[in-house]
């Protein structure tokens, strides 16, 4: 018997019996559904599939409800919405693992680390690079360079204390295959972006345009491209014969051309740059040293300053004598370990807090000291003068105070602890600004200002790396510039740059969890971190040869051994993450204890993650409805309901490993087969 039903405004014809799913779906009309399976009976449990009844003002389940005539219903309005986001948000609330990896999450660019570092443990360095370059076009830098956000969150301290050598990865599959790939590239459009400078975000910006059939002209002020890192990383960290093969990969996608001794305001205009592209991203960096604010300072040479000449006279120079670098960061590691091998016996750290608290990466330190660096803690400079043809610098000793607004104690003096040293060279390496170029706006601090929501200055005006965030890393460099680039895209495209919304349910970070928090698809296998080869201590002090060397592929094998695959199973395809995503419903919107069920991996191919379950009973069903078998149920009631089976007993190995009909049908992941694509 045909029925009419209204959705939407809309009428529609529907035949009695029919849910008001069945007939949504019928017509067009998306609704969202977790439980809802036609393999087998309802089990309406999730609710995600709710509408409104308009007549009566109830939210019904459409999955389940069965149509009558004359139904007003709701569907898409921004009442269902919330209500549809609750029903989410409440799962959310129990739901526990990690839909992404920690050390995706971590890395600045969202590199897919675990997969890449999965096809390097096969040997598969070429699928590993394809993966990287999809976030990461400067892989053989970076690979160098890289301070290693991933291994800081990496899950594998939890085990041992000792990250996967993640960034090795990396290292190894540009060093092996960046020569002779080549990845896929929209035929050019005619479209051209003007990039000002040609650093690692200019090239990046580039790099995506390119991906995507947008030309692109580079200009840049020095004699040669690569900006920071050609001129402010030292050829014993990155030689620049490894970065030119690197910058000769983008003129060879066609379509980037890149014009050195180019410098913006002196041999091209902005105004002239507008007339000729059909957008312009200003990607400068951050080239000015930080004043320290103390009387003589001008006798000091600024840390990139010290950097930069060198770089440019082919990372030669005169012995500076005694040097004094003040400073805690990577550029004054920089400047340091610099200064050992131009000739100085004699170079010295001052720093006015503790070891403690160098922001500089803890392996350069470390090589710092190995080389002959010397440290000279809690000590701030005061004055700098000029004395018989020398310096002589007045520093004080400090004490550290209450935490500043970086979290660290600050550092407070020491009253009548003055002092002075002799030196011949002192470089201020204290932190960097940006020179905005005349005519763009700047903030407050100096930085390129930009609408934080599609990196646009005004127009057709675009920038990013360095100079809008600030100094900090290549590889957060190269995350802006991916963002600039898909902005300038769109507005070349005439639609609207929005960065979409991404779920990420977090077991959380490795410091607050125990060994047994952790869900391990295999054993951990019991292996040290493999060591990081060095060239002899005598090239390190006397020449500027890179000093660490890549790991072999057998090394990066074992390496990847050591990883415990922390993200979840089906991060593909898991219905709870897209349904939350579209509606932007948050893990933390709720928040509570989370009941934690245990998982179990006794059966050789499956797991079975209680954590993950939000009890829909699709599972149950399947194996009793459609397999005739009842190997999985639910047990307890309340909010101790789990999915188990009887007795807790293992997973029947043979039978359930020739079906897999639950794992097929989980919306989540809950049951997955162990082995990750």
């Amino acid at each position: 018997m045909s029925i009419t039903i209204t959705i939407d405004k809309k009428p529609f014809a529907a035949e009695k019996g029919e849910t008001i799913l069945q007939v949504a779906e019928r017509n067009g009309i998306s609704i969202p559904t977790l439980c809802f399976n036609q393999k087998i009976t309802k089990t309406t449990s999730c609710f995600v599939c709710l509408v409104k009844d308009a007549k009566t003002g109830r939210f019904v389940p459409s999955c389940a409800m069965e149509v009558a005539d004359g139904m007003l219903l709701e569907s898409d309005t921004p009442e269902v919405w919330d209500m549809r986001k609750t029903a989410l948000n409440l799962m959310l609330s129990e739901h526990s693992g990690d839909c992404e990896a920690p050390c995706t999450i971590a890395c600045p660019a969202h590199a897919q680390v675990e997969e890449y570092v999965r096809e390097g443990k096969k040997g598969n360095l070429l699928e590993a690079l394809k993966l990287i370059k999809e976030r990461i076009p400067l892989p053989m830098s970076i690979g160098r360079v890289c301070p290693r956000f991933c291994e800081k969150d990496c899950r594998r301290n939890v085990v041992d204390k000792e990250p996967v050598a993640i960034n090795d990865f990396k290292r190894l599959a540009a060093d092996m295959h960046y020569d002779s790939y080549m990845e896929e590239r929209k035929p050019l459009t005619g479209k051209k972006v003007a990039i000002i400078g040609a650093g690692p975000a200019g090239l990046s910006v580039a790099y995506y345009l390119r991906l995507n059939g947008v030309a692109s002209d580079l200009y840049d002020k020095q004699p040669e491209p690569g900006g920071m890192l050609r001129y402010g990383i030292p050829e014993y960290r990155l030689p620049k014969a490894i970065l030119d093969r690197e910058i000769a990969h983008f003129t060879k996608m066609g379509g980037i051309a890149i014009h050195c001794n180019k410098e913006l305001g002196k041999d091209i205009a902005l105004a002239d740059l507008q007339k000729k592209y059909d957008a312009v991203a200003i990607t400068v960096g951050s080239w000015k040293s930080s004043a320290a604010g103390v009387e003589g300072e001008e006798l000091a040479v600024g840390g990139i300053q010290y950097l930069e000449k060198i770089a440019l006279a082919g990372w030669k120079g005169a012995n500076p004598g005694k040097t004094i670098v003040i400073g805690g960061g990577n550029t004054a590691m920089d400047c340091l370990r610099t200064s050992v091998r131009l000739g100085s016996k004699e170079v010295t750290c001052f720093y006015r807090r503790t070891e403690a608290e160098m922001p500089a990466e803890k392996i350069e330190i470390h090589e710092a000291k190995e080389e002959g660096v010397k440290f000279e803690f809690l000590v701030a400079p005061v004055k700098l003068r000029k004395e018989n043809g020398r310096l002589v610098l007045t520093s004080q000793r400090m004490t550290l105070g209450e935490p500043d607004a970086s979290g660290r104690r600050k550092p407070v003096p020491v009253p009548n602890s003055d002092f002075d040293t002799v030196a011949d060279t002192v470089i201020g390496a204290i932190g960097q600004k940006t020179i905005a170029p005349q005519g763009i706006k700047a903030t407050k601090w100096g930085d390129v200002e930009v609408s934080k929501e599609n990196c646009r200055m005004e127009g057709s005006i675009y920038a990013a790396g360095d100079c809008v965030s600030g100094p900090a890393t290549v590889v957060e460099a190269v995350a802006g510039a991916r963002r600039t680039a898909l902005a300038i895209l769109a507005q070349i495209e005439s639609t609207e740059f929005k960065e979409p919304y991404l779920l990420n349910v977090s077991r959380g970070k490795w410091q607050s969890l125990k060994p047994t928090d952790l869900v391990y698809l295999k054993e951990a296998i019991e292996r040290k971190r493999t060591p990081q080869r060095l060239i002899p201590e005598h090239d390190r002090t006397a020449t500027f040869k890179e000093v660490s060397l890549t790991y072999t592929q057998g090394e990066i094998t074992k390496e990847g051994e050591r990883c415990i695959e922390c993200s979840c199973t089906a991060k593909g395809d898991c219905s709870l993450k897209k349904h939350s995503e579209t509606y932007t419903a948050k893990p933390d919107a709720m928040i509570g204890e989370k009941p934690n069920f245990g998982y179990d991996v006794r059966h050789p191919e499956i797991i079975l993650d209680r954590g993950k379950c939000i009890k829909c009973g699709v599972c149950v069903k399947v194996c009793s409805e459609v397999v005739n078998q009842n190997i999985i149920g639910f047990k307890f009631r309340g909010f101790g309901t789990h999915v188990d089976t009887a007795f807790s007993q293992p997973l029947p190995s043979q039978l359930c490993r020739d079906c897999g009909k639950c794992i097929g049908e989980c919306p989540v992941g809950a049951l997955d087969w162990k082995l990750k694509k």
